[in-house]
């Protein structure tokens, strides 16, 4: 997707923030550690400012909550920051999808975030209630010229990851307004991409099996029409966390294939 286009209609102050997460290249690669706010403690993600530190040099952008970024980021970090603005329920509670706001736009603005996060979870009991979430951030956001990243959301059931439903979710996200969707990797995955007309960034989901696992699904995602992708536990839940995010960087920027990804990985890995 061309940058321009995606910005062209912005106000300066979102189109500046869309750029810290953006590259000039069009693509993006964003780290994802906002696990915390329902799963707690997620391994790997232990303690997120020694996690991070080999990390940071490597990413565009951050998926994070308020309260890591205050706590575990340092102030001059230069990539893009997404806060996470919306939670309310834990992996041991019923239903994940029982989520609420948890930021507000002002907030968001006095932590000088490139964007927020609302995820929604069509198809569920609180369809709806996520849904005015996302409505709500995004016209209130408005008043600060800040972006909205919308997270289509399955929650437990990942079943549902299917070009239909994705579709669907993703489609639903741009015509409430989202300035960027980030969905998962499915099957005929361009029926996602060519349907949404806002930038989409595909989630890495739980650990895949192996490093090729996860090089093909970053290659497919940006062929089939992905800006990018936001991977978190398939970076920091790997052996070695800075060989990997430096291989998928590569794929995404350099266009490199997932096996030359592959050999890059092994020989980052090697040199330690």
């Amino acid at each position: 997707m061309d940058k321009k286009k995606v910005t062209e209609k912005m106000s300066w102050g979102k189109k500046n923030r869309i750029r810290k997460i953006i590259q000039d290249d069009g693509r993006v690669v964003m780290l994802a550690l906002d696990h915390g706010y329902f799963l707690g403690p997620t391994r790997g993600m232990e303690q997120p400012r020694k996690a991070l530190e080999p990390l940071l040099p490597h990413v565009d952008s951050l998926m994070l909550s308020p309260g890591i970024l205050t706590s575990c980021v340092e102030p001059d970090f230069k990539g893009g920051i997404v806060l996470r603005s919306s939670g309310g329920s834990s992996i041991i509670s019923d239903d994940l999808s029982n989520e609420g706001i948890i930021l507000k736009p002002l907030e968001a603005v006095k932590l000088n975030a490139s964007a927020m996060a609302i995820s929604i979870f069509i198809g569920t009991k609180y369809e709806k209630q996520t849904l005015m979430n996302l409505a709500e951030t995004i016209n209130e956001a408005a008043k600060y010229e800040m972006p909205v990243l919308a997270v289509t959301a399955v929650g437990k059931e990942l079943e549902k990851r299917d070009a239909r439903f994705l579709a669907l979710s993703s489609r639903i996200a741009a015509e409430f307004g989202a300035d960027i969707v980030k969905t998962y990797y499915c099957e005929n995955f361009e029926k996602v991409t060519s349907t949404c007309p806002k930038p989409i960034v595909v989630a890495g989901g739980p650990k895949l099996e192996t490093e090729l696992d996860v090089f093909e699904l970053c290659y497919n995602s940006i062929q089939a029409g992905a800006v990018g992708v936001d991977m978190g536990r398939n970076i920091w839940q790997n052996e070695d966390p800075g060989a990997m995010v430096q291989a998928i960087k590569a794929i995404v920027h350099d266009n490199y294939k997932p096996k030359e990804a592959e050999e890059l990985y092994k020989e980052l890995k090697n040199k330690k």
